[in-house]
């Protein structure tokens, strides 16, 4: 087996599992899970009808570049949502299989590890025994990052993502060594966990250090239609607004699982720069990544309707609404710029035996005695330097009905009575 297996980490599930195991949930209340960030509104009607109604086409292989309508609708949604000056059907999107499976095979096909040993030679960089390539990500994060890195045999440069940076990263303090090994910055925005969101100044600070030191940007935007007022900006709009029409270096990844409710359908697509998108696409057609028909064409009706969007936007805001009202004083609650997590700094009461912040214990507390179950911040994220930014931290996914939220909310009262 591929020795870089053993690098990878255990999943977050997977931790909290392991520190739950000698743990009883409290009997005296109904399971209450927002630990997960799996979408529980309903799914629009009429794109499972279509979905129902094309189940014929099971019989028919699909193309790896998906049916051209697809793409189309694809393209316009981006346009009208974005702003975009043009995006190209043929050459400039890709239909996947959800942000998830894209983001990893991106990364296998993006990455060349020739590269960065004849950077740090000619630089004249110390030699200090790893001269991997480095996928710069944000710290907390999404896991399937550090997996594809890993397994891309890429090293992650992890950029803390903490209240004095308003949870968006530092990346332009980084040092020019990392830049010269940096291949690809993932960027999360909406941020998970954090809810943080990239503007315009934050994005051209990025594309300038792109410009300079020729790393590919990679934008992960599954949560960009989970906003309450102010739809978040994407790369690809801060690209046409600098008059980067070829989005250089540039590519993002979206998907209806969160949009639409749909995480099953396991539809996305990724977009940019068509010079990074024409070889990813010869990848794809070996790794045999083709999205099935009739998921396509469920797809296209669901990315050419607004309506169940607005929708289940004013579900999470009622929501957020109602914890912040609630419970926003008791637990310190700070409403995310958008998407549907609430990143909350444990309450003073919980600490370890350092007098630190203990996540772990806030979890088992709501899991024994309130049985809601939670994520803690440290398994989200990785100790660099001996910070965790995630340690002191739990994360709630608001995916829950909201009659399930009234009540987790009035169990959790209880705590501070």
């Amino acid at each position: 087996m591929n020795p870089k297996l053993s690098l990878l980490h255990p999943y977050p599930f997977a931790k909290m599992a392991t520190l739950l195991a000698d743990s009883e949930a409290a009997s005296d209340y109904d399971t209450i899970k927002l630990g997960i960030g799996e979408p529980k509104h309903q799914p629009p009607q009429f794109v499972l009808e279509v979905l129902a109604n094309q189940l014929n086409k099971v019989q028919n292989y699909p193309s790896t570049n998906g049916m051209p309508e697809l793409r189309e609708s694809i393209a316009s949604w981006l346009k009208q949502r974005f702003h975009l000056n043009s995006i190209s059907t043929d050459s400039q999107i890709i239909p996947v299989m959800g942000t998830r499976e894209a983001l990893f095979s991106f990364v296998q096909a993006a990455i060349d590890p020739t590269l960065s040993n004849a950077n740090t030679t000619e630089l004249g960089l110390e030699k200090n025994g790893d001269e991997s390539p480095l996928i710069v990500m944000p710290n907390p994060f999404y896991q399937i990052y550090e997996g594809a890195a890993l397994l891309a045999g890429a090293t992650p440069y992890f950029v803390p993502c903490t209240a004095s940076n308003d949870f968006k990263g530092d990346y332009q303090s980084l040092p020019n060594d990392v830049w010269e090994r940096a291949q690809i910055v993932f960027v999360c925005s909406p941020n998970n966990p954090t809810g943080a969101v990239f503007d315009l100044q934050d994005w051209q600070a990025l594309i300038e250090l792109s410009d300079r030191h020729d790393f590919i940007i990679a934008s992960d935007e599954c949560y960009s239609e989970l906003y309450f007022d102010n739809p978040p900006m994407g790369l690809l709009q801060a690209c046409a607004e600098l008059g980067r029409d070829d989005y250089k270096n540039c590519v993002v990844f979206h998907s209806l699982s969160k949009r639409s409710n749909l995480p099953g359908l396991r539809s996305g697509f990724i977009a940019g720069d068509s010079a990074l998108l024409k070889p990813y696409l010869q990848y794809r057609t070996y790794q045999g990544c083709a999205l099935p028909l009739h998921h396509q064409l469920a797809s296209i009706a669901a990315w050419q309707d607004e309506a169940h969007v607005e929708h289940n936007r004013q579900l999470y805001a009622q929501k957020f609404d109602l914890w912040m009202q609630q419970l926003g004083n008791q637990l310190k609650l700070r409403r995310p710029d958008a998407g549907f997590y609430l990143w909350v700094q444990v309450p003073d009461q919980f600490t370890d035996a350092q007098g630190d912040l203990d996540d772990e214990a806030f979890v088992k507390v709501l899991y024994e005695h309130l049985n809601i179950h939670a994520l803690a911040g440290r398994y989200l994220s990785r100790e660099v330097d001996g910070f965790n930014p995630g340690k002191g931290f739990v994360r709630l996914a608001l995916v829950a009905s909201v009659e399930e939220s009234e009540q987790a909310i009035a169990r959790i009262k209880t705590l501070f009575e």
